[in-house]
Protein backbone atom coordinates (compact mmCIF):
# COMPACT_ATOMS: atom_id res chain seq x y z
CA UNK A 1 0.00 0.00 0.00
CA UNK A 2 1.55 3.13 -1.09
CA UNK A 3 1.02 6.73 -0.32
CA UNK A 4 2.73 9.11 -3.22
CA UNK A 5 2.82 12.61 -3.79
CA UNK A 6 5.62 15.26 -4.65
CA UNK A 7 8.39 13.34 -5.16
CA UNK A 8 7.58 11.67 -1.32
CA UNK A 9 6.33 7.85 -1.61
CA UNK A 10 5.40 6.41 1.72
CA UNK A 11 5.50 2.60 1.93
CA UNK A 12 2.41 1.79 4.22
CA UNK A 13 2.14 -1.93 4.31
CA UNK A 14 3.34 -2.44 7.19
CA UNK A 15 4.26 0.81 9.07
CA UNK A 16 1.08 3.63 9.81
CA UNK A 17 1.99 6.96 9.69
CA UNK A 18 1.05 9.68 13.39
CA UNK A 19 -0.52 12.84 11.64
CA UNK A 20 -0.06 15.82 14.08
CA UNK A 21 -2.74 18.26 14.72
CA UNK A 22 -1.98 21.62 14.34
CA UNK A 23 -5.14 24.05 14.83
CA UNK A 24 -4.28 28.21 14.30
CA UNK A 25 -8.20 28.95 15.12
CA UNK A 26 -9.67 30.75 17.99
CA UNK A 27 -12.87 28.10 18.16
CA UNK A 28 -11.68 24.55 17.16
CA UNK A 29 -13.30 22.08 20.12
CA UNK A 30 -10.01 21.11 21.72
CA UNK A 31 -6.66 23.54 21.39
CA UNK A 32 -9.14 26.55 19.83
CA UNK A 33 -7.16 29.36 20.53
CA UNK A 34 -3.91 27.89 22.09
CA UNK A 35 -1.45 28.71 18.73
CA UNK A 36 -2.94 31.82 17.20
CA UNK A 37 0.25 33.43 17.81
CA UNK A 38 2.80 32.67 15.04
CA UNK A 39 5.41 31.65 17.81
CA UNK A 40 3.34 29.72 19.88
CA UNK A 41 2.10 27.61 16.63
CA UNK A 42 5.96 27.56 15.23
CA UNK A 43 6.84 26.15 18.42
CA UNK A 44 4.06 23.50 19.03
CA UNK A 45 4.83 21.92 15.04
CA UNK A 46 8.04 21.75 15.97
CA UNK A 47 7.72 19.95 18.90
CA UNK A 48 4.88 17.20 17.38
CA UNK A 49 7.90 16.71 14.61
CA UNK A 50 10.16 15.89 17.69
CA UNK A 51 7.52 13.81 19.50
CA UNK A 52 7.33 11.27 16.07
CA UNK A 53 5.05 12.88 14.55
CA UNK A 54 4.84 11.31 10.36
CA UNK A 55 2.36 14.75 8.89
CA UNK A 56 1.65 17.64 10.23
CA UNK A 57 -1.61 18.62 9.18
CA UNK A 58 -2.60 22.48 10.11
CA UNK A 59 -6.18 23.98 9.93
CA UNK A 60 -7.01 27.59 9.93
CA UNK A 61 -10.86 27.39 9.78
CA UNK A 62 -12.65 24.76 12.82
CA UNK A 63 -14.77 22.21 11.50
CA UNK A 64 -16.58 21.24 14.93
CA UNK A 65 -19.93 20.62 15.37
CA UNK A 66 -22.02 23.59 15.84
CA UNK A 67 -18.72 26.10 14.35
CA UNK A 68 -19.56 29.05 11.56
CA UNK A 69 -17.26 29.10 8.87
CA UNK A 70 -14.83 31.75 8.16
CA UNK A 71 -13.79 33.59 4.40
CA UNK A 72 -10.91 32.37 2.72
CA UNK A 73 -8.99 35.83 3.56
CA UNK A 74 -9.41 35.22 6.94
CA UNK A 75 -8.28 31.60 6.55
CA UNK A 76 -4.80 32.57 4.52
CA UNK A 77 -4.01 35.20 7.29
CA UNK A 78 -4.31 32.87 9.67
CA UNK A 79 -2.29 30.24 7.85
CA UNK A 80 0.22 31.98 6.26
CA UNK A 81 2.36 33.40 8.76
CA UNK A 82 2.77 29.99 10.24
CA UNK A 83 3.34 28.10 6.75
CA UNK A 84 6.25 30.91 5.88
CA UNK A 85 8.03 30.76 9.27
CA UNK A 86 7.72 26.50 9.05
CA UNK A 87 9.49 26.86 5.43
CA UNK A 88 12.58 24.54 5.66
CA UNK A 89 12.49 24.24 9.12
CA UNK A 90 10.43 20.64 9.34
CA UNK A 91 11.46 17.59 7.90
CA UNK A 92 8.17 16.39 7.80
CA UNK A 93 5.25 17.41 5.36
CA UNK A 94 2.71 19.55 5.95
CA UNK A 95 -1.36 19.47 5.31
CA UNK A 96 -3.63 22.04 5.32
CA UNK A 97 -7.20 21.63 6.38
CA UNK A 98 -9.48 23.36 4.10
CA UNK A 99 -12.39 22.80 1.26
CA UNK A 100 -10.74 25.87 -0.91
CA UNK A 101 -9.22 26.24 -3.41
CA UNK A 102 -8.02 30.00 -3.45
CA UNK A 103 -6.65 28.80 0.50
CA UNK A 104 -5.18 25.94 -0.61
CA UNK A 105 -3.42 27.16 -3.84
CA UNK A 106 -1.90 30.06 -1.32
CA UNK A 107 -0.53 27.10 1.56
CA UNK A 108 0.79 24.87 -1.85
CA UNK A 109 2.48 27.88 -2.89
CA UNK A 110 3.74 28.53 1.10
CA UNK A 111 5.52 24.92 1.01
CA UNK A 112 2.18 22.63 2.24
CA UNK A 113 2.38 19.02 0.11
CA UNK A 114 -1.21 17.69 1.61
CA UNK A 115 -4.74 19.18 0.90
CA UNK A 116 -7.36 17.72 3.76
CA UNK A 117 -10.78 18.61 2.25
CA UNK A 118 -13.41 17.73 4.57
CA UNK A 119 -15.95 18.24 2.06
CA UNK A 120 -14.10 15.46 -0.17
CA UNK A 121 -14.04 17.92 -3.46
CA UNK A 122 -17.59 19.11 -3.20
CA UNK A 123 -16.91 22.23 -1.67
CA UNK A 124 -15.06 24.09 -4.44
CA UNK A 125 -15.35 22.95 -7.98
CA UNK A 126 -11.22 24.48 -8.58
CA UNK A 127 -10.13 21.88 -5.45
CA UNK A 128 -9.85 18.97 -7.81
CA UNK A 129 -8.30 20.19 -11.07
CA UNK A 130 -5.43 22.41 -8.44
CA UNK A 131 -4.40 19.66 -6.28
CA UNK A 132 -3.73 17.44 -9.75
CA UNK A 133 -2.06 20.40 -11.27
CA UNK A 134 0.05 20.49 -8.10
CA UNK A 135 1.07 16.85 -7.71
CA UNK A 136 -0.07 17.35 -4.24
CA UNK A 137 -1.73 14.76 -1.82
CA UNK A 138 -5.52 14.71 -0.98
CA UNK A 139 -7.35 13.99 1.73
CA UNK A 140 -11.03 12.90 1.30
CA UNK A 141 -13.39 13.02 4.34
CA UNK A 142 -17.19 12.09 4.53
CA UNK A 143 -19.40 14.82 6.22
CA UNK A 144 -22.71 14.53 6.53
CA UNK A 145 -23.89 18.33 6.41
CA UNK A 146 -21.84 21.41 7.63
CA UNK A 147 -20.49 21.96 10.78
CA UNK A 148 -23.03 24.48 12.01
CA UNK A 149 -25.98 21.75 11.93
CA UNK A 150 -23.96 18.42 11.22
CA UNK A 151 -24.63 16.80 14.64
CA UNK A 152 -28.49 18.19 14.81
CA UNK A 153 -30.32 14.48 14.79
CA UNK A 154 -27.26 12.91 11.82
CA UNK A 155 -29.09 9.97 10.47
CA UNK A 156 -28.80 7.40 7.26
CA UNK A 157 -31.03 5.12 5.11
CA UNK A 158 -31.43 2.04 7.37
CA UNK A 159 -29.23 3.47 10.24
CA UNK A 160 -26.30 2.13 7.73
CA UNK A 161 -23.54 4.75 8.06
CA UNK A 162 -20.49 3.02 7.43
CA UNK A 163 -22.02 1.56 3.33
CA UNK A 164 -23.37 5.19 3.00
CA UNK A 165 -19.52 6.74 3.74
CA UNK A 166 -18.21 3.51 1.24
CA UNK A 167 -20.17 4.43 -1.61
CA UNK A 168 -19.76 8.45 -1.07
CA UNK A 169 -16.09 8.06 -0.63
CA UNK A 170 -15.90 5.62 -3.33
CA UNK A 171 -17.86 8.29 -5.53
CA UNK A 172 -15.56 11.33 -4.25
CA UNK A 173 -12.42 8.98 -5.43
CA UNK A 174 -13.28 8.30 -8.84
CA UNK A 175 -13.95 12.26 -9.29
CA UNK A 176 -10.73 13.00 -7.68
CA UNK A 177 -9.12 10.78 -10.28
CA UNK A 178 -11.29 12.35 -12.93
CA UNK A 179 -9.67 15.65 -12.48
CA UNK A 180 -6.44 14.33 -12.64
CA UNK A 181 -5.15 13.44 -9.39
CA UNK A 182 -2.98 10.53 -8.99
CA UNK A 183 -5.26 7.82 -7.19
CA UNK A 184 -1.38 6.60 -5.47
CA UNK A 185 -2.03 10.74 -3.83
CA UNK A 186 -5.61 9.57 -2.03
CA UNK A 187 -6.17 8.86 1.09
CA UNK A 188 -9.96 8.36 2.21
CA UNK A 189 -11.23 9.11 5.90
CA UNK A 190 -14.18 7.94 7.01
CA UNK A 191 -15.14 11.81 9.26
CA UNK A 192 -15.63 10.75 12.76
CA UNK A 193 -18.30 13.00 14.21
CA UNK A 194 -19.14 14.47 11.46
CA UNK A 195 -22.80 14.34 11.06
CA UNK A 196 -22.58 11.13 12.84
CA UNK A 197 -24.22 9.45 16.27
CA UNK A 198 -21.79 7.28 18.43
CA UNK A 199 -22.96 4.43 17.91
CA UNK A 200 -22.13 5.73 13.58
CA UNK A 201 -19.14 6.33 14.37
CA UNK A 202 -18.12 2.46 16.26
CA UNK A 203 -19.92 1.21 13.41
CA UNK A 204 -17.46 3.01 10.79
CA UNK A 205 -14.18 2.20 12.64
CA UNK A 206 -15.76 -1.75 13.06
CA UNK A 207 -16.01 -1.49 9.24
CA UNK A 208 -12.68 -0.28 8.43
CA UNK A 209 -11.73 -3.34 6.87
CA UNK A 210 -14.17 -2.64 4.06
CA UNK A 211 -13.14 0.88 3.92
CA UNK A 212 -9.61 -0.15 3.56
CA UNK A 213 -10.50 -2.14 0.45
CA UNK A 214 -11.32 0.43 -1.43
CA UNK A 215 -7.87 1.02 -2.86
CA UNK A 216 -6.70 4.02 -0.83
CA UNK A 217 -5.02 4.08 2.59
CA UNK A 218 -7.35 5.11 5.06
CA UNK A 219 -7.29 7.87 7.79
CA UNK A 220 -8.86 8.11 10.88
CA UNK A 221 -9.45 11.58 13.08
CA UNK A 222 -10.66 10.18 16.88
CA UNK A 223 -8.36 12.06 19.22
CA UNK A 224 -10.51 13.50 21.83
CA UNK A 225 -13.85 13.46 20.30
CA UNK A 226 -16.69 12.91 22.22
CA UNK A 227 -17.96 9.49 20.97
CA UNK A 228 -14.86 8.24 23.01
CA UNK A 229 -16.42 9.92 26.47
CA UNK A 230 -19.73 8.28 25.10
CA UNK A 231 -18.07 4.74 25.20
CA UNK A 232 -17.71 4.45 28.44
CA UNK A 233 -19.58 5.15 32.00
CA UNK A 234 -17.94 8.31 32.72
CA UNK A 235 -16.24 10.44 30.72
CA UNK A 236 -13.12 13.41 31.09
CA UNK A 237 -10.19 14.63 29.15
CA UNK A 238 -7.88 11.96 30.18
CA UNK A 239 -10.42 9.01 29.93
CA UNK A 240 -11.31 10.36 25.94
CA UNK A 241 -7.24 10.24 25.55
CA UNK A 242 -6.90 6.59 26.43
CA UNK A 243 -9.53 5.54 24.99
CA UNK A 244 -8.77 6.98 21.67
CA UNK A 245 -5.09 5.41 22.39
CA UNK A 246 -7.07 2.13 22.38
CA UNK A 247 -8.90 3.12 19.26
CA UNK A 248 -5.79 3.93 17.50
CA UNK A 249 -4.61 0.48 18.02
CA UNK A 250 -7.39 -1.71 17.09
CA UNK A 251 -8.06 0.41 13.99
CA UNK A 252 -4.61 -0.47 13.18
CA UNK A 253 -5.02 -4.16 13.52
CA UNK A 254 -8.93 -3.33 11.33
CA UNK A 255 -6.85 -1.65 8.47
CA UNK A 256 -6.47 1.69 9.09
CA UNK A 257 -3.12 3.54 8.00
CA UNK A 258 -3.04 7.41 9.17
CA UNK A 259 -3.62 8.70 12.79
CA UNK A 260 -4.94 12.24 13.10
CA UNK A 261 -3.92 12.86 17.00
CA UNK A 262 -3.50 15.78 19.33
CA UNK A 263 -1.19 13.28 21.70
CA UNK A 264 1.57 12.32 19.42
CA UNK A 265 3.56 9.59 21.65
CA UNK A 266 0.55 7.55 23.49
CA UNK A 267 -0.85 7.23 19.77
CA UNK A 268 2.72 6.39 18.46
CA UNK A 269 3.53 3.69 21.31
CA UNK A 270 0.04 2.46 20.75
CA UNK A 271 0.35 2.26 16.75
CA UNK A 272 4.20 0.31 17.05
CA UNK A 273 3.35 -2.23 19.41
CA UNK A 274 0.05 -3.01 17.41
CA UNK A 275 2.30 -3.27 14.01
CA UNK A 276 4.79 -5.30 16.30
CA UNK A 277 2.16 -7.82 17.05
CA UNK A 278 0.42 -8.19 13.46
CA UNK A 279 3.43 -7.88 11.43
CA UNK A 280 5.10 -10.84 13.84
CA UNK A 281 6.31 -13.83 11.29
Amino acid sequence: MIWRFRGRVFDLTSRGLIVGILNVTPDSFSDGGKFLQCTEAVLHARKLEQEGADLLDIGGESTRPGASGVDACEEVRRLLPVLEALHGKLSIPISVDTSKALVARAALDAGAEIINDVTALCGDDGMGPLVASRGAGLILMHMQGAPATMQESPAYPGNDALHAVVKFLSERRDAAISYGVDPAAIVLDPGLGFGKTAAHNLSLLRGLTLLSEMGSPVMIGHSRKSFLGQAGCTDSTELRRNRGVTTTAVARALGARLFRVHDVPPHLEALRMSEAILNAS
